[in-house]
C-alpha cells in the first residue's frame, strides 16, 4: 500500500505530459519526499539553508524576527517552491525561519542532487526552469503590489488571489504578512464584510 507522500508525488508527476511515464517514474524514484508535522521548523535563522522545498501538500510560512516580533515574509502552499535563496545558493547563514503551518509533504532537494538530476533528465531542467520563471514573475508582481498598497488593499489582494490562505493561516500570521496588528486586521475584515 502506498503512503500519502508517494501518492502526492505521483499525482504531481502525472501532470507533466512532456515526460514519458517511464521518465516520470525514474525521476520520482530519485526524489526525496518528506512528510513533516505541523509546527516543524525546516530552516532556522543562523543556520545554512541546505534544502529547497517544493510543497506537494500543506502550507509553509517564512518569517524573520524584528525586535523579537515575528514578521511573516511569505506563505508557500501546493505547487510552490520554498527556500531562503541566498542562504541556499551561497551557503551562508539564513536570516529567516521556515516553518510548517500544517502537516506538510515536500519534495526536498539540495544543490548536488539538482545538478545530478538535470544531467540525467534534461527535460526536468526545462520544466523546473519554466516553473521558476512563472513563480518569479508572480512573486515580483506580488511584491511590487504589496509595496505600493496599504494594509486594506493587501488584504483585498489576498482575498481575491489567495483566498485559501484566509482559511488556512492563523489571523496573527496574516496580520503580520500585511503589516498590521491582528486587531487592525479584524477591523479591516469587518469593514470589507459590511460593504
Amino acid at each position: 500500500m502506498q503512503n500519502k507522500a508517494q501518492i502526492a508525488l505521483q499525482k504531481f508527476m502525472a501532470q507533466f505530459g512532456e515526460l514519458t511515464a517511464e521518465e516520470q517514474q525514474q525521476i520520482a524514484d530519485n526524489l526525496i519526499v518528506e512528510a513533516y508535522p505541523k509546527g516543524k521548523l525546516l530552516v532556522k535563522a543562523g543556520d545554512v539553508c541546505r534544502y529547497c522545498y517544493f510543497v506537494l501538500e500543506g502550507c509553509l510560512r517564512q518569517y524573520k524576527l524584528a525586535d523579537d516580533t515575528e514578521v511573516t515574509i511569505q506563505f508557500y502552499t501546493e505547487r510552490e517552491a520554498a527556500v531562503d535563496f541566498n542562504s541556499y545558493v551561497n551557503q551562508v547563514k539564513s536570516e529567516s525561519y521556515l516553518a510548517c503551518l500544517e502537516d506538510t509533504i515536500v519534495i526536498e532537494g539540495n544543490l548536488e542532487q539538482e545538478t545530478d538530476m538535470y544531467e540525467r533528465f534534461p527535460k526536468l531542467q526545462q520544466i523546473t526552469r519554466a516553473m521558476m520563471e512563472q513563480d518569479f514573475g508572480k512573486m515580483q508582481e506580488q511584491f511590487s503590489r504589496f509595496i505600493a498598497s496599504n494594509a486594506e488593499e493587501r488584504y483585498v489582494y489576498l482575498l481575491n488571489n489567495r483566498p485559501d490562505l484566509l482559511q488556512r493561516v492563523p489571523l496573527q500570521y496574516l496580520a503580520s504578512y500585511i503589516g498590521v496588528t491582528p486587531e487592525s486586521l479584524s477591523r479591516i475584515r469587518k469593514r470589507i464584510q459590511s460593504r
